[in-house]
């Protein structure tokens, strides 16, 4: 199958008065058409400067250092402002963290859907008000007619959420770029939001990357999964293969940090030991290595590849390098 969107070896930097900061650090995956992936890692890890840069939102202190972001082929990394404007909200729609500080407080809700139709669809301001009043009737709203006209404060937090999809939906992108769309809101809700996303996605078949750290949401509703720490894609594979046979050290270590139902009340979780490391001077080896209750001699000094293991599972782990395994073999 094609591939919608593709990342090869992307390197992003950030410049600060201490230095160079390198968040990501040669990362790469693809999206399929019609596909959902989960970017998922702790905090800092690079997940959401990822998104940023693939919609070139980034800040003027950083600067995309190495690598491509193809679209259908086309590479955004080498496209100007002007042409950006054109791909964001037509192309690829993102849904941002807090919708509170991504909707515009002083305008109203109708005319911030209605803003992407018109200047992306060519069409007049009442055409593009209708089309903002069935959007919020598709995404959940009562009384859409009477929405529009009202401005983000008199939403709640989950209704907020549901019109920022509304916009990154408006003109039916090829891809939906969700930067932890979630993380404000209550249980309940939570589960709304994630429900609409997935009924949305098998109506319109539009791609999305899911960025989180809930591996919950993951399981439920994610085809594949790229897992990040320090910059770097550590793992990648199926929910499947991720979920049942995690071949990362790190990975492992996020699943066992997890609460789950089958967890007798008296079994303890276990934290992931120490901190990541600074970017500002990343390790030479594995990123993982000071962390990693499997490390050995290799891993602190060299930075292993990422590395087929099975099906669609590829991990960055010396376990699991060919000459590994080859090793293991002949001692078998």
């Amino acid at each position: 199958m094609e591939k919608l969107l593709e990342i090869k070896n992307l390197q992003v930097s950030f410049k600060t008065y201490g230095g160079e900061v390198q968040a990501v650090r040669g990362i790469s995956f693809h999206v399929k058409p019609g596909e959902i992936i989960a970017i998922v890692g702790e905090s800092g890890c690079g997940k959401s400067v990822t998104a940023k840069t693939i919609m070139k939102l980034l800040p003027p202190q950083a600067m995309i250092q190495n690598g491509e972001i193809l679209l259908n082929g086309v590479n955004l990394v080498n496209k100007k402002e002007k042409e950006m404007q054109k791909i964001r909200g037509n192309e690829i729609g993102m849904i941002f963290q807090d919708p509170m500080t991504s909707l515009n407080p002083t305008t109203k809700v109708g005319y911030q859907i209605a803003e992407g139709l018109m200047n992306h669809k060519n069409i007049s301001k009442q055409e593009a008000l209708n089309q903002a009043i069935k959007m919020l009737e598709t995404v959940g709203i009562p009384l859409p007619e009477k929405r529009i006209n009202q401005y983000p404060h008199e939403f709640s937090g989950g209704m907020r959420q549901r019109v920022m999809i509304a916009i990154a939906l408006a003109c039916q992108p090829k891809l939906l770029i969700a930067d932890e769309p979630t993380t404000a809101l209550d249980v309940t809700i939570q589960a709304q939001i994630l429900k609409l996303m997935k009924q949305l996605q098998e109506q319109t078949d539009t791609s999305i990357i899911l960025i989180t750290h809930d591996l919950g949401v993951v399981a439920e509703l994610c085809d594949r999964v790229v897992v990040m720490y320090a910059g770097q894609v550590v793992e990648t594979g199926s929910v499947n293969e991720i979920f049942t046979n995690p071949s990362h050290p790190y990975t492992q270590s996020l699943l066992n940090s997890m609460p789950r139902l089958d967890m007798d009340r008296r079994e303890k979780l276990k934290p992931i030991i120490g901190t990541p490391p600074d970017l500002l001077d990343p390790p030479k080896g594995c990123s993982f290595f000071p962390r990693c209750e499997r490390a050995m001699r290799v891993c602190k000094d060299h930075s292993p590849t990422l590395d087929f293991v099975q099906g669609a599972q590829h991990s960055a782990c010396w376990l699991h390098h060919p000459i590994k395994k080859k090793l293991e073999k002949a001692k078998n």
